[in-house]
């Protein structure tokens, strides 16, 4: 292998784990945040029971709910790094289909949400389109 070859490669992995940090972490808090609000119930009956103090304190207060802001909160810093060392044309498109990929996988394997099959089909070609992106 050329020096030039192994840069090349060392560089596709950087950009990788970069676009990987961002979906990752995206999907994570996404999927933490709507465990959390399903698991609160209607905010609109908190509060009408509690008034808007109460809801306000339902959200702030529940653990899963906090963890998806912390979670949603690496994949802005994460993306903010990886745009300042790469280009947007591909950080912008991969991360937000990628996260859009995980998130369909995410919903139905911990929210139990059914995914129907254009759905899946829409995951696919997303799929099809990063690898067209990146190559």
């Amino acid at each position: 292998m050329t020096m030039a070859s192994v840069l090349a490669q060392a560089s596709f992995w950087k950009a990788a784990g970069m676009i990987a940090t961002i979906v990752i972490t995206s999907s994570t808090g996404e999927v933490l945040t709507a465990a959390a609000m399903k698991s609160m119930g209607d905010l609109d009956d908190i509060r009408a029971k509690s008034g808007l103090g109460g809801a306000i304190k339902a959200v702030m207060t529940s653990p899963l709910f906090m963890g998806g802001i912390f979670f949603m909160a690496v994949a802005f810093f994460s993306l903010l790094f990886a745009l300042n060392h790469m280009n947007l044309s591909l950080v912008g498109p991969a991360a937000a289909s990628l996260t859009l990929v995980l998130n369909t996988v995410a919903a139905q394997l911990f929210l139990h949400e059914k995914v129907d099959r254009r759905r899946w089909t829409a995951a696919v070609l997303v799929c099809v389109g990063v690898y067209f992106l990146a190559h």
